[in-house]
């Protein structure tokens, strides 16, 4: 299985893991914004975008051990490692199977709880139902809590363009990922087992993971920082990619320049 890349700049790697259910496509404004400062690598994540779906069994170890590999394939021995919503749960779980790849961690709109009973029979049905019918419904169910209330009043073109991203989601991706969210352990033991710094970043607006999930995660670490990001909802990084990249560069040159943990 081979997971498909795009890198930008140099420097400290970084790699960013997208939301659900979109593609690597979500970081454009990562990618060029941050490729000053760091060397950003943006993969799809099975069967999303360029890469392959495979045979595996649903499963976000799966997906980390993917990550692993590019890394590999990469020649990159250490990271940061972050991800947004489902690239969030993904980067957890690389960091609970190989803490000795990450060089620090950062958490978009996530949650390090796992799924209720009612949220996994709702992924399960989602899941079955885009099999079935194909992505529409998460045009209906999925695509209105992804963005903020700010976004969807005033920000028509990142709407349409999340809309877009939504649409192209290919059903097979779409439903084993769904599985493989529902699967996922509650992350909270991994967050106080991490020796690196951690940024967790979640929009104000954000009504899927709010600032609230997001304080306890910070609050979890030994080492973290929180930064909110003012109007904007699920998709912090693309509904606010500025203020998304401020909060990341300052993290960055934090790392760089090898400062003493806090938090």
């Amino acid at each position: 299985m081979q997971l498909y890349t795009r890198s930008a700049g140099g420097g400290l790697p970084v790699v960013l893991l997208h939301a659900f259910p979109l593609s690597s496509a979500m970081w454009l404004a990562q990618r060029e914004g941050l490729s000053a400062v760091c060397k950003v690598i943006t993969p799809d994540l099975r069967g999303f975008g360029g890469s392959a779906l495979g045979d595996d069994e649903p499963s976000v170890d799966v997906m980390a051990d993917d990550v692993v590999r590019l890394l590999d394939r990469e020649g990159v021995d250490r990271a940061v490692v972050g991800g947004l919503s489902m690239g969030g749960y993904v980067t957890m779980a690389l960091c609970r199977r190989h803490p000795d790849r990450v060089r620090g961690v950062i958490l978009a709109d996530t949650k390090a709880e796992a799924d209720p009973e009612a949220a996994r029979a709702n992924r399960e049905r989602i899941a079955a139902a885009v099999l079935d019918s194909g992505t529409s419904v998460l045009v209906d169910e999925v695509l209105p809590a992804l963005v903020g209330r700010t976004t969807a009043q005033r920000r028509a073109m990142v709407f349409g363009r999340v809309r877009g991203l939504v649409q192209s989601a290919p059903p097979g991706a779409v439903a084993w990922a769904q599985r493989a969210m529902a699967a996922r352990p509650d992350s909270f033991d991994t967050l106080r087992g991490l020796k690196v710094p951690v940024l967790v970043i979640v929009g104000e607006e954000d009504e899927l993971t709010p600032p609230a999930v997001a304080e306890a995660m910070v609050e979890a670490v030994p080492d973290g920082r929180l930064a909110v990001i003012g109007k904007a909802g699920h998709l912090s990084a693309v509904e606010q990619p500025e203020a998304f990249n401020r909060a990341v560069s300052g993290f960055i040159a934090e790392l760089a320049a090898g400062s003493p943990p806090h938090g």
